[in-house]
């Protein structure tokens, strides 16, 4: 019997397997590349080009929308006196109070007009874009980091929470940076390390503290790949969301929510790419291409986690806690944005620029009606239009909730507005008497009935005057009671 010949089998690298690495990534390259050659070029242009785009798209018509309901409440803790403003800060607003005090000291060196209390929200959401190509760069490569970059600065919702005086830019900001310092913390843990990703925690919390669900995804990137190194970093974000968790305590007793928002259902699942996007359409396509860069090499896992495990937590939570809102997820946008770049880099230039620009395209409508008076989803100017050009001396004013009489105080003047109706409906039930009103106006924010409720003055309001005219500009209703005879059903 002959032996049979041996056959020497070669043996596989990683540049062979290719398992843990389909797309072929990790395989070495073999010569001096265009991207090796020029690289300072390309990183530069990896940050400073979604940094200009993005603040160029945010600073066209920066003062156009007039401010909705929660921008008119940072308006008024802007410029409530000293003493009135515990007042401003409480109830519901407790948690937002550091970002009102900031805003405050912005107010007092910059004036408080529209654009100036929207710039600090240009300014967070221009540094995000950067950090975003930055982040991209360092963990893929420069032309990653452009094209992640210039995807993120091309969402229609980074351009509209860049024109909105609220938190929101502030949170993606502190969550981009949180994330572009966890791989330094992880390689290499020190207190030089630790405590610049502490800071960034505690000013994610700060900002919103339901963004502190972004530590879920550094949580299993932490186990996944780095768990020698999980007790210090499990340490350093205990310390850093303790001031967060007394924040949100005095919050709680004060009556104040986690965070505005619904109970999660079918119908707030079926909107949140939109609302998360600004065009579901352009959700999908990242969502899509996201899929390809879902190998789970330590890069791609980290933006992995990032997109998806705050999603799945607030989802969780949101089952029994109504704290559910797209807005609260903007900071994992980021994430979308460079897993997209991170699959479109894989094509050739042209394709990857033809889906750099069909995200563009689509996105363009809504960042057009971004700008419009009701740009924000609703139009205060109007309202203050409608009240200011037709009231009349002696006229007085019904306020359903505290929206509507901040935004009298901020758009018509103290000499153009009617005279405030105290809640008492004695004064309503005297239409006819010399110091009675003639003309009442209701104002509320949404598109419900007027008069809204069924409390005393509604009730007065009912029997002594009768409906002369509504509007519905986008967001209010507003209506003219005439007294003289009661009103009809």
């Amino acid at each position: 019997m002959m032996d049979a010949d041996t056959m020497v089998l070669p043996r596989l690298g990683p540049a062979e397997v290719g398992v843990e690495d389909p797309w072929g990534e990790d395989r070495p390259r073999r010569g001096p590349t265009r991207g090796a050659r020029r690289p300072p070029r390309w990183r530069v242009a990896a940050w400073l080009l979604p940094a200009l785009l993005t603040a160029g798209l945010g600073g066209v018509g920066l003062g156009v929308p007039g401010l909705r309901a929660e921008e008119l409440d940072t308006w008024r803790a802007a410029t409530a006196p000293w003493r009135g403003l515990r007042s401003a800060l409480a109830g519901d607003e407790v948690t937002l109070a550091p970002y009102h005090l900031l805003i405050r000291g912005w107010a007092a060196l910059f004036g408080a007009a529209d654009p100036a209390l929207r710039v600090p929200s240009l300014l967070a959401m221009t540094a995000a874009a950067a950090l975003v190509g930055a982040l991209a760069a360092r963990m893929f490569t420069p032309g990653t980091g452009v094209l992640a970059g210039l995807l993120f600065a091309a969402l229609p919702t980074s351009t509209r929470y860049a024109q909105e005086a609220q938190p929101h830019a502030l949170a993606v900001f502190a969550a981009v940076l949180a994330t572009w310092l966890l791989p330094p913390v992880l390689d290499r843990a020190g207190v030089r390390r630790l405590a610049p990703y502490a800071g960034a925690v505690l000013l994610l919390g700060l900002c919103q503290p339901v963004a502190l669900l972004l530590l879920a995804g550094h949580g299993w990137v932490v186990l996944a790949f780095r768990r020698a190194a999980a007790g210090r970093w499990l340490a350093t974000v205990v310390l850093a969301a303790l001031p967060v968790a007394a924040l949100l305590g005095s919050g709680v007793r004060a009556g104040a929510r986690l965070a505005p928002g619904v109970r999660v259902d079918p119908a707030a699942l079926v909107t949140t790419p939109r609302d998360l996007f600004g065009v579901a359409a352009v959700g999908a396509l990242l969502a899509g291409l996201a899929l390809f860069s879902l190998p789970l090499r330590y890069a791609a896992a980290i933006c992995t986690a990032w997109a998806l495990v705050p999603a799945l937590g607030l989802l969780l939570v949101a089952r029994t806690v109504p704290v559910w809102s797209p807005a609260v997820l903007l900071f994992t946008v980021p994430a979308w944005a460079v897993l997209g770049a991170a699959a479109l880099s894989r094509l050739r230039a042209g394709w990857a620029v033809a889906g750099l620009a069909a995200v563009a395209l689509a996105g363009a409508p809504a960042q057009a009606a971004a700008r419009a008076p009701d740009g924000h989803g609703q139009d205060p100017r109007r309202v203050a239009a409608i009240v200011e050009g037709l009231a009349q001396r002696g006229d007085g004013v019904l306020y359903a909730d505290p929206t509507a009489r901040t935004l009298l105080a901020r758009y018509v003047p103290a000499d153009r507005r009617p005279a405030d109706v105290p809640t008492d409906p004695r004064p309503l039930a005297c239409a006819g008497c010399p110091d009675g009103h003639r003309r009442l106006w209701v104002i509320r924010s949404g598109t419900g009935a007027v008069p809204p409720g069924d409390g005393p003055a509604e009730r007065a309001l009912r029997a002594g005057y009768r409906p002369a005219q509504v509007w519905r500009p986008t967001g209010f209703t507003v209506a003219l009671f005439v007294g003289g005879r009661p009103a009809s059903a």
